[in-house]
Order: C-alpha cells, then sequence, then structure tokens
C-alpha cells in the first residue's frame, strides 16, 4: 500500500502528530514501507504453522535458590527519618 502526502498530513492530525512540512516526504516513505511489509507477511499462509514461545528448543539453566548477601535491612533503616515495622515511611505526595 503506498500513502500519498495527504494520507500522511491526515494520519499527523489524527495522531496528534506535528509533522513538519519538511518531515512529510520522509514519513510517507517510511509509513508506505511499513504498510508493504505488512501486506507481505499478510499473503504467507501460516495456518499450519504451530505458535511456539521461542524458535529453538532451549531451557534456562536453573540455580540454587539462595541467600546471596546478607540482611542489612536494619543498618539502612537506622539511617531512615523514618521506619515501622521494617518498612520506610514517606510523606504523602498524593492527596
Amino acid at each position: 500500500m503506498s500513502l500519498n502526502r495527504q494520507d500522511v498530513i491526515k494520519i499527523a492530525h489524527l495522531a496528534r502528530l506535528d509533522v513538519t512540512e519538511a518531515e512529510v516526504a520522509a514519513t510517507t516513505e517510511s509509513l508506505s514501507r511499513i504498510l508493504g511489509l505488512i501486506e507481505q507477511m499478510n499473503a504467507v499462509d501460516a495456518k499450519t504453522v504451530i505458535p511456539m514461545a521461542h524458535p529453538q528448543d532451549a531451557a534456562l539453566r536453573l540455580r540454587d535458590d539462595r541467600v546471596a548477601e546478607p540482611d542489612q535491612r536494619d543498618k539502612f533503616q537506622e539511617v531512615a527519618p523514618a521506619t515501622e515495622a521494617g518498612l520506610y515511611l514517606v510523606p504523602k505526595v498524593i492527596e
């Protein structure tokens, strides 16, 4: 699908984009190429393709679920202006 200058100006207006006159030609070409690519993808018959989460049959290595750093919460909260029950208290900013 090929777009013309008027199409791009209308799309820019609907999308509330500020496209200058100097950018209209480049934007027209870019959008036309994108729509052409979409047409090519729609032309492919993918009814027999099985959906997959990953193109390779790979699994992630699992690691031991263990603590890697010491618990320093009390040390960090000593310098906090206000804490309660292990939580940081902050001023309310939304009414």
